[in-house]
């Protein structure tokens, strides 16, 4: 990706800057190769290379790893989406028939860098929904996955208590076990307007499990780059068995200054899935799924400014 296909929005000052729930907000700005996807390590299987932006699928799973972990049930359990908007908001939705396939291969790069999320909010209650790695300790999110609002009961409505996160989940299998955090991101936007336009966050872990998922990179492209073209996204849907990881690829329909559309299929549970491309072998998130509609469904753009947040955060 070279410098033209990055697009320059408004800086970091309020109320579009970035809050922390900890007290140290951002840490320093890293190096941009920080930010390309990176090496195929850990224990998984080869890296899967992409064909005309599609991934492959279909590929034998890998072998799991035995990490004596105990694997959380999410039986019953809602889409962390509903906290904010109600039990029938569904923010992600199947357009026409439902074309999603189901990830076996977990265990293997890019499935692994996506992460089953279990959430704790602060009245205890527990929801699902997908973070993607970013870096060796960083994971990208829905603004919803962090800070629940307008919920209307006062001790959900805020930062959540914690995320278990679970990279490459499959079912009952956890191949690179687990990491709770509690230091979590967002900007002002969504904490203090619910503003969808700003709905993103990031979570912070206190391992560099990363490091052996590896990660994705972030562009902040043209309009005229992403119109058209063909964008993935994998997560982690409350429709299907728990704790699965499900994958659809289509295209780019339209793109606002702060949003991106796209008929890609999804459902609840999948909010803060990676919105991606493929960028000359490398894999590129171009907005955080986070919302629904009855022809495409949308994430928050990664804008210049959304860009910086997300190196900032990694550091």
């Amino acid at each position: 990706m070279n410098d033209q296909t990055r697009t320059t929005v408004d800086g970091l000052s309020d109320p579009h800057g970035p809050v922390s729930n900890e007290a140290d907000n951002v840490g320093e700005q890293l190096e941009k190769d920080v930010l390309s996807n990176a090496p195929a390590t850990g224990e998984g299987g080869e890296v899967i290379e992409p064909s005309g932006g599609v991934e492959a699928v279909g590929a034998v799973a890998a072998a799991a790893l035995d990490l004596g972990e105990v694997v959380p049930d999410l039986t019953g359990l809602r889409p962390i989406g509903e906290a904010s908007y109600g039990p029938m908001a569904g923010p992600e939705l199947v357009i026409g028939q439902d074309n999603r396939v189901q990830i076996t291969n977990t265990a293997d790069y890019p499935w692994r860098v996506h992460a089953s999320l279990l959430i704790t909010a602060r009245d205890g209650s527990r929801w699902i929904g997908t973070g993607w790695f970013v870096g060796r300790h960083t994971l990208a999110t829905a603004g919803h996955c962090v800070y629940i609002k307008n919920s209307g009961i006062a001790a959900r409505d805020g930062w959540v208590q914690s995320i278990q996160v679970m990279p490459g989940r499959n079912a009952a299998t956890l191949p690179y076990g687990s990491v709770t955090s509690s230091n979590l991101r967002t900007v002002n936007a969504w904490a203090n307007d619910g503003n969808h336009e700003y709905d993103y966050g990031a979570i912070i872990l206190s391992t560099d499990l990363g490091a052996q998922t590896g990660w994705f990179g972030i562009g902040a492209y043209t309009d005229a780059t992403l119109n058209g073209s063909t964008v993935n996204i994998s997560g982690y849907p409350g429709d299907k068995p728990g704790g699965t990881q499900w994958y659809h690829s289509d295209a780019v329909s339209s793109v606002g200054p702060r949003k991106v559309f796209y008929v890609v299929d999804s459902a609840g549970g999948q909010s803060g899935s990676a919105v991606y491309r493929v960028d000359n072998g490398a894999r590129y998130g171009v907005a955080v799924h986070a919302y629904g509609g009855s022809t495409s469904n949308s994430g928050t753009r990664i804008t210049q400014e959304v860009f910086n947040n997300l190196v900032a955060w990694s550091a």
